[in-house]
């Protein structure tokens, strides 16, 4: 019978096994130490040694390295207490997947923005310093420079005040380079006395309004009607009424804003009825005379099958009203954009603008006034409701204008001038008839215009900034003053003075005039 074998495992045999395993084992670690200890580059993710896989918080800012993938940018400092992005996550195909809500790691209040379509917007649109145009504020880097902007996490105003965030985290200001253009800089310069303007009369455009026909209400000094702005190393360029219905031939020109964007809708429409022959060619389209009653225009030029039209809009956002305990209030809502956008789209140019009204005192003191969501903010500093604001009608502009088709504008903010009082306290500029020798303003550059500045630069679209700020502030003889409508129906009272609307004709045909070189150029620098 054959022997059976046996299966029990010798002592000596599971030594010598034991033995081969442990060191085997050992000289494994010994060799991975030594990989990491002597690396050049030591990863930060590297078998995961004291390190968690990348956590983005969403209730601060967050840090990262610049890191190019795929086309895409995003950009960090080197800080401490801040979360790295591990090499695993680098060699991804797409870092922004691993990132919850990307729409807001922008910073941007809502929207996505990615690298690529910044840089595909660059390299058609502006491949010279200030852009094709001559804009003279740079927006956008150049062609062949690489945006290095800190990614920030941008809550609703509502959840950063309930989380005690400091005003200074809020406001969150950032510095602002202002590239001048190597051609000219149509904000800089000097108003010179032109014998050839104005472009047009007022007894011959009907469209101005009553408060704005400073020589229809018995101004005599007519001065101011006759300067024009000329900047500096522009050389000579002129409005040409009839070039400008040809550029907008077949097209819809829009404004949309304030009272003061309506001053200078109303300019422009001066302007161009001026190269209208016949007056029966341009009608209302929807057969009502101008009057302040209503909110939105369209005045149609039938020969050039174009359009120009105004809608009103105060602060670009919606005007609403909330319950606050047993009372309702009136409230802006920071978050929504104004009902009346969708009339704005399909536009071929738009030109908005907002500052005028967020100087009232309401806005101004920001109690109990501001409104996101369905909560009524108690308090809310002026400039960070503004930003908010503009960071809401950028989110709109980037998603429902097409900028292949439409050309973006929004205008700098205009100054008032009233000495003496403000406008409901005795406030007058009665007594000017000439431009300043210098500029009224001892601020600066306002804020809110470098808060535009800042939301246009974190905006997909391309957005022409108008700054017409430094020229007109030069202009305080502009102003209806005591020949507006107000203070003539006031039969003689001293009181009621506009020191913040403007003559027409006057300073708002200059700028339509920037407009045009904007809307021009190319055939300007000829």
């Amino acid at each position: 019978m054959e022997r059976q074998r046996s299966f029990a495992v010798k002592p000596t045999r599971f030594l010598v096994f034991t033995f081969t395993i442990s060191s085997f084992i050992i000289f494994l670690s010994f060799i991975s130490l030594w990989i990491v200890k002597n690396s050049p580059a030591r990863p930060e993710s590297f078998l995961f040694f004291n390190r968690t896989p990348v956590a983005v918080s969403f209730f601060r800012p967050v840090n990262l390295q610049t890191v190019n993938s795929f086309g895409r940018n995003f950009s960090r400092t080197d800080a401490n207490n801040t979360h790295l992005v591990d090499t695993h996550f680098r060699k991804s195909e797409n870092l922004s997947a691993h990132l919850k809500n990307p729409e807001n790691i922008t910073g941007y209040g809502g929207i996505s923005i990615p690298g690529e379509q910044r840089n595909e917007n660059a390299a058609e649109e502006g491949k010279k310093d200030g852009g094709d145009d001559g804009n003279t504020t740079a927006i956008r880097p150049s062609d062949g420079e690489t945006s290095i902007k800190e990614v920030e996490v941008q809550l609703p105003i509502s959840e950063m005040i309930d989380k005690k965030v400091p005003l200074e985290k809020l406001e969150s200001p950032k510095k602002i380079v202002r590239k001048e253009s190597h051609r000219c800089d149509l904000s800089k310069g000097k108003w010179v006395f032109d014998e050839s303007n104005p472009l047009y009369s007022n007894g011959s455009c009907p469209f101005i309004d009553e408060g704005f026909d400073c020589e229809g209400n018995g101004r005599l000094d007519l001065n101011y009607k006759k300067f024009k702005w000329q900047p500096q190393d522009c050389g000579d360029y002129r409005f040409n009424a009839t070039k400008m219905l040809e550029l907008i031939r077949g097209k819809r020109i829009v404004f949309v804003g304030d009272s003061i964007n309506r001053n200078q809708w109303e300019s422009m429409l001066c302007m161009l009825f001026s190269a209208i022959k016949d007056p029966r060619k341009v009608y209302e389209t929807h057969g009502r005379r101008i009057t302040k009653k209503k909110g939105n225009y369209s005045f149609k030029f039938v020969d050039y099958k174009c359009t120009v039209e105004f809608y009103v809009s105060h602060f670009l956002v919606h005007e609403d009203k909330a319950r606050l305990g047993r009372r309702r209030i009136q409230t802006l809502r920071i978050d929504t954009i104004d009902r009346g956008s969708s009339r704005w789209r399909g536009a071929d140019v738009l030109i908005f603008n907002s500052a005028h009204w967020w100087s009232h005192y309401k806005t101004k003191s920001g109690i109990n006034y501001y409104q996101e969501r369905d909560q009524v903010l108690p308090r809310l500093n002026v400039n960070i409701a503004f930003r908010r604001a503009l960071t809401t009608w950028g989110a709109w502009v980037d998603k429902y204008i097409n900028s292949n088709k439409t050309r973006v504008f929004f205008r700098s903010s205009a100054p008032s001038h009233f000495r003496g009082g403000q406008w409901n306290s005795g406030g007058h500029c009665r007594e000017a008839t000439e431009p300043l020798n210098v500029t009224s303003s001892n601020l600066g550059y306002p804020e809110k215009n470098v808060i535009v500045e800042d939301v246009i630069s974190q905006m997909k679209t391309r957005v022409t900034l108008l700054n017409v700020t430094g020229l007109s502030d030069y202009r305080i003889d502009g102003h209806p003053s005591m020949y507006g409508k107000s203070f003539v129906n006031r039969q003689g009272s001293r009181g009621g003075e506009d020191c913040s609307h403007w003559c027409l004709p006057g300073v708002p045909d200059t700028w339509n005039e920037l407009l045009y070189f904007h809307l021009n150029y190319k055939e300007m620098v000829k």
